[in-house]
């Protein structure tokens, strides 16, 4: 498994790219807008999924984009979160100079879905609400990653005052997240990368659970 990681649009949220080279299968996490760099790192793979870890505008910007390019591809998220692809409320646009399309999505998402990229490339979806209804992570057992969207960064967690978000809720996640190896990887919304060890021992929100 290969994992590039693009910060996109204004607010840097990390589009990750995960790509399996024996099939030439991929997968977006997150296309917070169109990238002409995204589609670089695409060139000579088919892309199978979209996996967006909420509905928040900054990371399904380029979701039309790569739907465009790639027909064939599935929009996957959250039932919970579905509605952000339509409402501009819900996915904060409202509050950002930009014209979000309405979006359609292929899969809708339930806790402990299996998305099966490839034979060797497994992601279990982990509900984690709190930052959103419908915030997930995607958990890879084999690779021992977790794309932890605006639910668990390093050395804090996701904002909660966002329609939708729960302070209680999300620590109820990041207590499931801490349950995880401790040598699991964590790539998160935002920022740099971390490991469930690294939290545990030194964010704050973490230590309390």
């Amino acid at each position: 498994m290969n994992i590039s990681c693009l910060p996109l649009g204004d607010y840097q949220a990390n589009c990750y790219v995960i790509t399996d080279e024996n099939t030439k299968l991929a997968s977006v996490i997150d296309p917070g807008i169109p990238s002409d760099e995204l589609n670089d790192l695409l060139l000579g793979y088919e892309l199978k999924y979209i996996l967006l870890t909420h509905g928040h505008f900054d990371h399904i910007f380029g979701c039309e984009s790569l739907k465009t390019l790639y027909p064939d591809c599935k929009i996957c998220i959250h039932k919970d979160d579905e509605i952000c692809l339509k409402d501009k409320t819900r996915n904060l646009v409202g509050d950002f100079e930009g014209d979000l399309p309405e979006l359609k999505a292929d899969i809708l998402l339930d806790d402990s879905d299996i998305i099966d990229l490839s034979d060797d490339i497994t992601f279990k979806v982990i509900h984690t609400p709190g930052h959103s209804k419908g915030s997930v992570c995607y958990y890879s057992p084999t690779y021992n990653v977790l794309f932890s969207g605006d639910t668990l960064f390093c050395r804090t967690v996701g904002r909660t005052d966002f329609i939708g978000g729960d302070f209680d809720t999300m620590m109820k996640s990041v207590k499931l997240l801490s349950l995880l190896p401790p040598e699991t990887v964590v790539l998160p919304g935002h920022n740099r990368s971390t490991t469930i060890d690294d939290e545990k021992h030194k964010n704050r929100y973490m230590r309390k659970l």
